[in-house]
């Protein structure tokens, strides 16, 4: 039974946020990644093109999320589905760190507008 350890998480930072990854291949995983986000107080992360579904819960405090060209804060509770092609941008405008559990299917990429293609260790 693969159990992951908080302790054996494993933490990148990249646009001043952090993410702790749980579930990948190298945990055993075979067909999903899952990993907390921490979004400091007045992150801004660059918008971006997935080319997988992810799923965004948000466990604490507030983000500002612009998918699509469309802008919504989403707060503790609220789950946001973030279909492939789409363009995500996250900010969080509070005081609070706010806190994400997201999942996704392995191959995640991430291309920003600059054509730049990111493949996220958490997320492969």
């Amino acid at each position: 039974m693969p159990v992951i350890r908080s302790s054996e998480a494993v933490v990148h930072e990249i646009h001043g946020a952090r993410f702790v990854s749980y579930a990948t291949p190298l945990t055993g995983s075979k067909e999903l990644c899952a990993w907390r986000g921490e979004v400091p107080p007045g992150t801004k992360a660059p918008a971006h093109t997935v080319n997988k579904e992810e799923i965004l819960h948000v466990l604490i405090g507030t983000l500002r999320v612009t998918l699509d060209g469309r802008t919504d804060d989403v707060a503790a509770g609220d789950t946001l589905i973030i279909n492939p092609g789409s363009t995500l941008a996250v900010e969080n405008p509070t005081d609070q760190t706010a806190l994400t559990w997201v999942t996704t299917s392995i191959g995640l990429e991430a291309e920003l507008a600059d054509g730049t293609r990111i493949t996220p260790p958490w997320a492969n």
